[in-house]
């Protein structure tokens, strides 16, 4: 059997927002960071 998290993956310049909604408990899935969104353009 091979049980997994339900992922939501944000953008780095979303972790704000990503706290913000940790401290509300307003997370239904585990936050995963885009590692290719702290590439500077």
């Amino acid at each position: 059997m091979n049980v997994l998290p339900d992922c939501e993956m944000i953008n780095i310049q979303d972790i704000n927002t990503a706290y913000a909604r940790l401290a509300k408990s307003d997370v239904k899935y585990r936050f995963v960071i885009d590692m290719a969104s702290l590439k500077m353009e």
